[in-house]
């Protein structure tokens, strides 16, 4: 066998993402998607796999450069539905359980993000939108206007929400639910207007739950409704008015219950997703995790996972269902009863990507991540707590190259709280030789670092540095006072807690050069790597990526800056003082650390002024300083932007820890 070798920085080509597992409704077979990059065309690719759960036998059945989501069985199992852009928008298709061409179903003008069969399997459900100056027209007066040149047109902006990051400047839209009849191919809309209808769930042939955001103003409405609605009668029924977001509705198998999850305000953005249960008959909602301190669902930041769909419930019977929490820098799969009752149903160090449940067997199919793992399939027993690997994906990633086990560490901050995090030792770690330091912070600030794969710090790892990443407060996955401490006090807390965690490892691992500190982050880690450059000289080379450096601007700019600063500033649009402080740019003077500026070109989320702002600051001061623009880019390029960019942004960040470190 050949000598394992570090990993390299396109070995990113090798990482697929298994999400989306879904059992046939005899429990026999499933299906799943697969994404993979394609190093030639420079883009992703998914495509559908099938998994014979009886013989153990894996196909992948559907191919192409295109790709593939939404797969669902219809209710006898003899055919499936997904939805794939194979054709430019993303559309329906329909395919025989037994084999042949896939067959498209919709020609929805602006696309179709969501379809479900109905519990006869004689229809579709589908989540589609229209524009606003579609909403009125007839399809005269529609087919008249696309016949005609398209000259260059102003936008005309009358609202706060009129871009957005991954989109640009929006073309007003509104969510739409229409319903497919598979026998004459009709499509009904069932809800449109001005206001936005999210289909939820079937709950019984005739009678469906959709959420909608109807406000008088669109600005400051960052709440939704959620109203069970009679398909023949035409009659609706509000079920749910607390302020937040619900979704995720499923119905038990007697159709007695509904499960949903919530994001509430009363932390803002920073409050942790509860799981409710509705009681149909008699309107009653209960919060069944009021008492549990964890998150529903998945926070982690990562840079390998594509396409995740993680549902918030899945009832194993009329009464006991399964969820994902976000725990102690663990994605889970958790055993809840309407009861109130709650048990992990696994306790590993991991990252559950995508779930399904057999309620007979007790089993459940998971795609799952470890940190020295990709994404694979696994079963899980629900009995036991264990896993079985199914799939064999990234074998050959595995028999050929190095992976560095990152190592779980805790340690108490300033004020005594307890902060957690990952050392992750250079390849080839040689105990006598001494090695410098990449400090990375992820964004949010409520997101988290986990037990999962992450290429990025792998890389790092590889090219010989040890790598320090921590869960400061602000962070999900560790209780509801936790994620909630860093705002209003951005550069304080949370500063402290990443230095004390550099603090700690210098002071337990003596390899470790003190001499040799660098640093890096993006978005919230890269407003953070801005503020520690500005407060201390510890560090002797940064790298800002994606970042902000001045709130009072930042609120005006990005997409989400007038309701962002706000939450987490927690400074009125007058407070130029408060806002000023917490700014990274106003502390520019005492910055002497080399500092590298990485920045997006669509990046509507922290808009490309922030670099710019703070590149001219510091070469105005005959600063050390380096500013790279990346096209074609918004802010989420380190996860799903094109794949030669990814690679070149690692190249850039790892060359200038390697001049100056």
């Amino acid at each position: 066998m050949a000598t394992k070798q570090p990993i390299k920085v396109d070995d990113l080509f090798q990482l697929a993402s298994l999400t989306n597992p879904r059992y046939s409704p005899d429990y026999k077979e499933a299906l799943f998607i697969q994404t993979e990059l394609n190093k030639d065309n420079n883009q992703y690719e998914s495509n559908l796999f099938h998994y014979d759960v009886e013989h153990d036998v894996m196909n992948q059945w559907t191919f192409g450069d295109a790709r593939v989501n939404n797969p669902r069985w219809s209710p006898n199992g003899d055919s499936i539905i997904f939805i794939s852009d194979r054709n430019e928008k993303q559309q329906v298709y329909w395919m025989s359980r037994y084999g042949g061409e896939a067959k498209r179903l919709t020609d929805e003008k602006e696309g179709v993000s969501r379809a479900e069969f109905s519990p006869d399997g004689q229809s579709i459900m589908l989540q589609t939108s229209i524009k606003a100056e579609d909403l009125h027209e007839s399809d005269d007066e529609k087919d008249e206007k696309e016949t005609k040149d398209e000259w260059p047109k102003p936008t005309v902006i009358n609202r706060m929400k009129y871009k957005a990051d991954g989109a640009g400047l929006l073309k007003r839209k509104y969510q739409v639910i229409k319903l497919l009849d598979l026998n004459t191919k009709a499509i009904e809309t069932v809800k449109q207007a001005e206001q936005n209808f999210v289909f939820q769930t079937w709950v019984n042939q005739s009678q469906i739950v959709y959420t909608t955001d109807h406000s008088d103003d669109e600005d400051f409405n960052f709440n939704s409704e959620a109203y069970l609605y009679n398909l023949k009668a035409k009659t609706e029924h509000l079920l749910f008015t607390e302020e937040g977001s619900p979704s995720g509705f499923t119905v038990s198998p007697n159709g007695e219950h509904l499960l949903f999850a919530h994001m509430g305000r009363i932390y803002e953005n920073a409050t942790q997703a509860d799981l409710y249960a509705y009681h149909l008959q008699s309107g009653v909602t209960a919060c069944l995790t009021e008492h549990f301190d964890a998150p529903v669902g998945d926070f982690v930041a990562a840079d390998t996972q594509q396409q995740p769909v993680l549902r918030p419930a899945i009832w194993a019977s009329n009464e006991s269902f399964y969820f994902p929490v976000s725990h102690q820098g663990s994605v889970l799969l958790y055993y809840g009863h309407i009861d109130g009752s709650i048990y992990p149903a696994i306790n590993e160090r991991l990252h559950i990507v995508g779930y399904d449940i057999d309620p007979d067997k007790q089993t459940a199919l998971v795609t799952v991540s470890h940190p020295t793992s990709p994404s694979e399939l696994y079963e899980l027993s629900l009995t036991e707590g264990t896993l079985r690997l199914k799939s064999n994906v990234h074998q050959d990633l595995h028999d050929k190259t190095i992976l560095v086990e990152p190592e779980p560490i805790q340690y108490q901050s300033f004020d005594d709280w307890t902060v957690h995090g990952w050392l992750m030792k250079p390849v080839h770690f040689d105990a006598t030789k001494q090695y410098p330091m990449i400090v990375n912070i992820h964004g949010g600030p409520h997101a988290m670092y986990g037990n999962t794969f992450f290429h990025e710090m792998q890389y790092f790892a590889a090219q010989g540095y040890a790598v320090l990443y921590v869960n400061p407060r602000g962070s999900h996955s560790y209780g509801q006072e936790f994620v909630n401490a860093v705002r209003g006090d951005y550069g304080n807390g949370d500063y402290k807690d990443i230095m004390a965690g550099v603090d700690y490892v210098l002071s337990q691992y003596p390899w470790i050069d003190d001499n040799r500190l660098g640093v890096t982050g993006g978005s919230y880690g890269g407003f953070m790597t801005n503020w520690i450059v500005g407060h201390t000289n510890r560090f002797k080379a940064a790298v800002t990526q994606r970042s902000i450096s001045n709130w009072t601007s930042f609120r005006g700019v990005s997409d989400i800056g007038y309701y962002f600063t706000d939450w987490q500033i927690q400074a009125s649009f007058n407070d130029i003082e408060t806002m000023w402080k917490h700014s990274p740019i106003a502390y520019v003077d005492q910055i002497e650390t080399p500092l590298k500026i990485i920045h997006n070109e669509h990046d509507f989320r922290c808009p490309m002024e922030q670099a710019e702002q703070l590149y001219i600051a510091l070469k105005y001061q005959r600063k050390e300083t380096e500013f790279v623009r990346f096209p074609e880019s918004d802010h989420n390029l380190s996860r799903t932007g094109k794949p030669n960019l990814r690679i070149e942004r690692l190249e850039h960040i790892i060359d200038w820890f390697n001049h100056y470190l």
